[in-house]
């Protein structure tokens, strides 16, 4: 039984110990990749690791997501663009509706630092592609 006891506290030291040593990451939570939706379309954030902080803050292991729409990752060494395709939230928000055509489209979520740039570690999601009808 002690031996049981010990090994399961052991799984639980290293579990923490993973958890603290993984990258951060940005997630789409909604819409799901393959999702057909209605225009508006509601996309809900998410992040692990890090803190969503207003644009301006600088805290460390915090950020301000950016929305991309139909377009690939910017030059993560400079200041995200601010367009119809790279969409700020620096108030830190957590969620947008946002208008598109009908069609197929992809989503994509980028961090940003205090000054919009993707952190030197870059945090980002998988693409979603949904369609809308």
């Amino acid at each position: 039984m002690r031996r049981l006891l010990i090994a399961s506290m052991l799984c639980v030291v290293a579990a923490g110990a993973s958890a603290a040593d993984s990258q951060p990451r940005a997630y789409i939570i909604s819409p799901a990749d393959g999702a057909v939706v209605s225009s508006p379309v509601t996309v809900v954030f998410g992040l692990e690791g890090f803190g969503v902080a207003p644009a301006g803050t600088q805290k460390e292991k915090t950020g301000h997501h950016h929305l991309i729409i139909d377009a690939p990752l910017p030059d993560l060494g400079k200041p995200i663009p601010a367009d119809e395709h790279y969409r700020h939230f620096g108030g830190g928000q957590t969620q947008t509706s946002v208008d598109l055509a009908p069609g197929r489209h992809t989503l994509q979520l980028l961090l940003g630092d205090h000054a919009h740039v993707p952190h030197a570690q870059p945090v980002y999601s998988d693409v979603v592609t949904i369609t809308v009808r």
